[in-house]
């Protein structure tokens, strides 16, 4: 069994593999100070809750994005299943020419979409991740990594909003009842929902006119589910897509 696991800004998302079988996960807030004691306990409880028996884990394999988080993974794993994990970096063969000005600066969670996706997809092929940033992450027929787009995520602007303008509510993600909103809270959920669908097709369009007709694109992250039936570019919804990557890259290096 592999333990694939995903070190977000927002969450800690752990899988659980047996081959290329995702047989369970688990979701962790990655905004609370923990100890690789925490972590377990916490692992341990859930995975005893679905019958999943950690000591079956053979391998593990981390994608990060918070440095600070990842030697408490390490020491995790360490510890408790006295095993070393795979740190995901472009430093690694993954399979894919990383074709970025400076590879290492790619965080590990797109390079684990875009493996994931071109192997599913093939290419040439656009990753939509809707996570604390959303991303774009552009791979060529060829199946190298060329590139991609960051923007300000659903959440994030839903929180600047709210942080920065006095009068403004924190409201819930959702699509409103009507495009125009008539009152505050819907109103913002307008906006940023809207404001998101619209951001994405129109970057989607841009792209495929550089890239050809023909390039697929795949979405995924925590808000891909609510997002992608109004988005009308984006072809796929893998929830899962990073923890694949993790997976594929895992078995790539280490079988």
């Amino acid at each position: 069994m592999l333990l694939a696991i995903d070190v977000g800004n927002t969450h800690v998302v752990v899988g659980a593999f047996e081959g290329q079988r995702l047989v369970s996960r688990w979701r962790l807030a990655s905004g609370v100070s923990r100890t690789e004691d925490e972590f377990w306990a916490l692992l341990k409880t859930l995975s005893a809750g679905e019958g999943v028996d950690l000591r079956r884990v053979r391998g593990v394999a981390v994608s990060s994005v918070v440095p600070s988080l990842t030697p408490v993974i390490e020491r995790m794993a360490e510890r408790y299943l006295k095993l070393r994990p795979l740190l995901i970096s472009a430093e690694l063969d993954l399979g894919m020419p990383v074709r970025y000005e400076d590879p290492k600066a790619v965080g590990a969670d797109r390079l684990c979409n875009a493996v994931a996706g071109f192997h599913l997809f093939g290419g040439p092929l656009v990753v939509v991740d809707f996570g604390t940033a959303t991303t774009f992450d552009v791979v060529t027929r060829q199946g190298e990594y060329l590139g991609g787009i960051i923007c300000t995520g659903l959440e994030t602007s839903a929180y600047l909003l709210h942080r920065y303008a006095a009068k403004l509510p924190k409201v819930e993600l959702a699509f409103p009842p009507a495009l125009i909103g008539q009152n505050t809270e819907n109103a913002i959920r307008s906006g940023l929902m809207w404001g998101a669908v619209e951001m994405v097709d129109g970057l989607i369009r841009r792209l495929r006119e550089e890239l050809g007709a023909d390039t697929k694109t795949v979405a995924t992250g925590g808000l891909a589910r609510i997002l992608v039936p109004e988005l009308k570019e984006v072809d796929h919804l893998e929830m899962d897509l990073t923890l694949m990557g993790i997976q594929l890259i895992y078995q790539r290096i280490l079988g």
